[in-house]
């Protein structure tokens, strides 16, 4: 099947590099909710569908996630394709945003922080909160002085071994902690395998840096045709992305208002 499609001189005489036979994406083998070697995740599914609409096999590269990332996988030329990747980013090019989210204030559910959806509420001024370590809401919490009570769990970790917003959430449904702060996407889904019934509200903030994000597929430069495809893709199978992310609790918000901002980490925003 012919993938790409040279409509112009200068795409007969700059060709593009991505495969023709086949869906070639990079993921991390564990990094749930969004990928896993098992293809459990819902970047997986989205993978999935894309591949579907092109015809084609899909085929993995996989590499944990972490600092060079997309340096030694889609700008090595092992991939074709990131699924999940931070839009506005400078690091290489990205589709039209299919998603948007936001962070999450994690809460026991029917307590006194239950709703909870500005870290400047009154109610969290001596409230004990789990944060990522090096995410936006931390300079919120600085900046508000909220830090003193903050329990921090490492951002860069091997997903295979460790997984920060599972303690995270231990920690609340244990009462070591009064609430965790969490990326919507990864707080949506663990909180639903809590030991207890938990909570998970959209935070809101008028200051920098946001908390939305939009979110994206990442793709190298100047491969006009095939982001031109994925955008296509992006029209056209809108409603079935969307089902995928509300299935694994991914708390959406609306694209169009999302404000324009570069995300924190290399790959899928800011996690």
């Amino acid at each position: 099947m012919a993938l790409l499609s040279a409509r112009s001189g200068f795409a007969q005489t700059r060709p593009e590099l991505v495969s023709r036979d086949r869906l070639r994406v990079c993921a991390s083998p564990a990094d749930m909710p969004f990928s896993n070697h098992d293809r459990q995740g819902f970047e997986n599914k989205i993978a999935q569908l894309v591949a579907d609409e092109l015809g084609l096999p899909l085929h993995y590269f996989w590499l944990p996630e972490g600092p060079g990332f997309v340096r030694n996988t889609l700008l090595a030329d092992m991939c074709d394709l990131i699924v999940g990747y931070a839009a506005e980013s400078d690091i290489v090019d990205h589709s039209d945003p299919y998603y948007a989210s936001t962070y999450v204030l994690a809460t026991r559910k029917g307590g006194p922080l239950d709703g909870v959806d500005r870290l400047d509420d009154p109610r969290l001024k001596n409230a004990k909160l789990g944060v990522i370590a090096a995410t936006p809401p931390v300079d919120h919490l600085l900046a508000l002085g909220l830090y003193d009570h903050v329990t921090t769990y490492s951002l860069l970790v091997d997903r295979r071994y460790f997984s920060p917003a599972e303690d995270a959430l231990r920690d609340l449904a244990s009462g070591k902690t009064d609430a965790a702060i969490l990326w919507g996407p990864i707080g949506g889904y663990y909180a639903k395998k809590a030991a207890v019934p938990l909570s998970v509200t959209p935070l809101h903030t008028e200051q920098r840096p946001p908390f939305v994000y939009r979110i994206a597929f990442g793709l190298r430069r100047g491969e006009t045709d095939w982001k031109e495809r994925l955008n296509a893709i992006i029209r056209k199978r809108q409603k079935d992305i969307d089902a995928i992310l509300t299935s694994y609790g991914v708390p959406l918000a609306p694209i169009a208002a999302a404000p324009i901002d570069v995300g924190r980490r290399e790959r899928s925003g800011p996690r």
